[in-house]
C-alpha cells in the first residue's frame, strides 16, 4: 500500500480484505495509531475502545483464515456516538449524571453494524442532551475541528465528524433531530445522508422513557464519512430491521427505475436571510456538475422551506420545553440552559392546547412536499447559508444563535417533514469546508446517493485537502 491503512476508505478496506492484501488486525493497528497521535487534541473519541477492537480483529483475521463467510464491515472499524446503547458501556449524552447509566444491550444500529462484521473502535463526543450545533460538554470537553480549532466541528455528532476528518476509520455514527449528521459534514467537509424516517430502526434499550412523538418522528439515525460511497455501504447495514422499533419499514433500500433524465430541482430561495456570495456560488457549481452528469436541472419554487422550520421550533419546541428542559435545568449547564431559552425564543413554541393541530399541519406541508418530489425526484438546495461557524457561535448570545438557526432553515425544516436528505462538501468557503444539500422523495436515498457522487466525483474527496495541509506544516 502507498497509503497509510487509517486513510482508505470502507470500501477500499472491505476489497483488501477480502483480497488478502492486508489484515484486519493491521487496520486496527493503523487505525489506533492515528487515534493516538492526533485524539489528544482534537477530542473527537471520548472511549477509546481500540484494545478490544485488536481482539476483535483477531478473531475476525482468524475467521476469514478458515474460510467463514465475510459480512460486508468484516474487520472494518466504526465509532458510535455516546448517545445511543452499546451494551455494557455508558450512554451520558453529555450529562454528567448519566455517566454511570450503563446500556443492558445493543441499539439497534449498533447491532446491525456488528453483525455487519463491524469493530467498534471507540465512542464519539456529543453536546448535552444531543442538542447544540457544537460539540462540548462538562463531561468529555470540546471536540475541535480537525481544519481549524477556532471553527466548530458541529454538533450534535461533532466527535464523529472530526472523527472522520481526522482519520479515525471510515464509518461514524450519528443522528439528526435538526441537522445532527449534516451540520457537522458540513463542517468538517464530509458526506452523509439523512434518511427518511423509518428506514433505520432506533432504539435505547437503558432509555427511562419513551420520546415525544415529534422527537420520534423527526429524529433518524445515520454515518458520517470521507466518501459518499461509505455512506451508501453503511446506510444499507444499519437499515436492517429491528422488532424493537415499530416504525422501521421494510422498503428495498434500490427502489424502482426512474426513467433518464433525472429531474433536479435548483433552488436559491433565502426567505430574506443574507445568503453568503460563495454558498451561491457553491450551489451553482454542484448544478454544473449535475448537469455534466447528464441530469436535467431546473430552477423551480419549491414548497415552503421556512414553514417547516418555523414549525419545527413552534411544535418540537413544545416537547424540548416540556421534556429535555426539565433535565437541562436541574442537570445541565448554564451554556445549554441559555442555549434552551434561546431556542424557545427563536420559534413561537406552542401550547399543550395547540400541540394536535401542529402536529395535523405538519401533515399538509409533507404532502405538499411528496407531490412537488413525484415531479423533481430531487432538489439541491443550500444547507447552511453562511459558512462554518466559531465553535461556540451559539452560545454568544441569542442574536449570533438565532442567525444559526436562520441560516439552517435548510435542515431543520426538512426534519421536520420526515424526508431523506444528504450533504456532500462542495469545497472551502473562508478556508473552510462547505457543502451543499440534496433532498429527495421518501425512501429515495439510493437516489440521493447518486446525486452526491456525481458531485464528489468532480469535487474530490476534500479530507484528502486537510491531510495535505497536514504533512506541510
Amino acid at each position: 500500500m502507498t497509503r497509510p491503512l487509517w486513510q482508505l476508505s470502507a470500501c477500499e478496506m472491505r476489497e483488501g480484505l477480502r483480497a488478502r492484501r492486508f489484515l484486519a488486525t493491521e487496520i486496527i493497528e493503523s487505525v489506533a495509531g492515528r487515534i493516538s497521535t492526533r485524539n489528544g487534541h482534537i477530542n473527537a473519541i471520548v472511549d477509546d475502545y481500540t484494545d478490544q477492537a485488536l481482539r476483535e480483529a483477531e478473531a475476525a483475521d482468524a475467521a476469514s483464515a478458515n474460510g467463514r463467510a465475510m459480512g460486508p464491515l468484516h474487520g472494518i472499524p466504526v465509532t458510535i456516538k455516546t448517545n445511543i446503547d452499546v451494551s455494557g458501556t455508558p450512554t451520558p449524552n453529555g450529562l454528567p449524571i448519566f455517566k454511570d447509566l450503563i446500556a443492558p444491550d445493543d441499539a439497534p444500529v449498533v447491532r446491525n453494524l456488528r453483525q455487519a462484521g463491524a469493530i467498534v473502535i471507540g465512542r464519539t463526543n456529543t453536546p448535552e442532551l444531543s442538542m447544540r450545533a457544537t460539540t462540548d460538554n462538562p463531561l468529555h470537553g470540546k471536540t475541535c475541528n480537525p481544519w481549524d480549532e477556532a471553527a466548530s466541528p458541529g454538533g450534535s455528532s461533532g466527535g464523529a465528524s472530526a472523527a472522520a476528518a481526522a482519520g479515525f476509520g471510515p464509518i461514524h455514527h450519528g443522528n439528526d433531530i435538526g441537522g445532527s449528521l449534516r451540520f457537522p459534514a458540513f463542517t468538517c467537509g464530509l458526506a452523509t445522508v439523512k434518511p427518511t424516517f423509518g428506514r433505520i430502526p432506533a432504539f435505547n434499550p437503558s432509555a427511562l422513557a419513551e420520546r415525544g412523538l415529534m422527537s420520534q418522528l423527526m429524529s433518524v439515525q445515520g454515518a458520517i464519512c470521507r466518501e459518499v460511497r461509505d455512506v451508501r455501504l453503511a446506510t444499507r447495514v444499519m437499515a436492517e430491521g429491528d422488532a424493537r422499533d415499530p416504525w422501521w419499514v421494510p422498503v428495498p433500500f434500490d427502489g424502482s427505475r426512474i426513467e433518464a433524465p433525472i429531474t433536479i430541482a435548483v433552488t436559491r430561495e433565502s426567505y430574506d436571510y443574507p445568503i453568503h456570495a460563495d454558498i451561491l456560488a457553491g450551489i451553482e457549481r454542484a448544478a454544473g456538475y449535475l448537469s455534466d452528469a447528464g441530469y436535467n436541472v431546473v430552477e423551480v419554487k419549491t414548497p415552503s422551506i421556512l414553514s417547516a422550520a418555523q414549525s419545527w421550533f413552534r411544535v418540537l419546541g413544545h416537547e424540548l420545553q416540556t421534556l429535555l428542559l426539565p433535565i437541562a435545568q436541574e442537570h445541565g449547564s448554564q451554556t445549554i440552559q441559555d442555549i434552551f431559552a434561546h431556542y424557545s425564543t427563536i420559534g413561537d413554541v406552542i401550547e399543550a392546547k395547540d400541540y394536535r393541530a401542529g402536529i395535523a399541519e405538519r401533515t399538509a406541508m409533507t404532502r405538499e412536499w411528496n407531490v412537488f418530489l413525484d415531479q423533481y425526484p430531487l432538489v439541491l438546495s443550500p444547507f447552511l447559508m453562511r459558512p462554518t461557524y466559531p465553535w461556540d457561535y451559539d452560545a454568544r448570545g441569542f442574536e449570533a444563535c438565532a442567525d444559526l438557526f436562520r441560516s439552517a432553515i435548510y435542515s431543520t425544516g426538512v426534519n421536520y417533514l420526515s424526508l431523506p436528505a444528504g450533504v456532500v462538501p462542495i469545497g472551502l468557503v473562508d478556508d473552510l469546508p462547505a457543502g451543499v444539500q440534496l433532498i429527495g422523495r421518501r425512501y429515495r436515498e439510493d437516489l440521493i446517493l447518486d446525486a452526491m457522487e456525481c458531485i464528489e466525483q468532480r469535487v474530490g474527496v476534500l479530507v484528502h485537502h486537510l491531510w495535505e495541509r497536514e504533512k506541510l506544516d
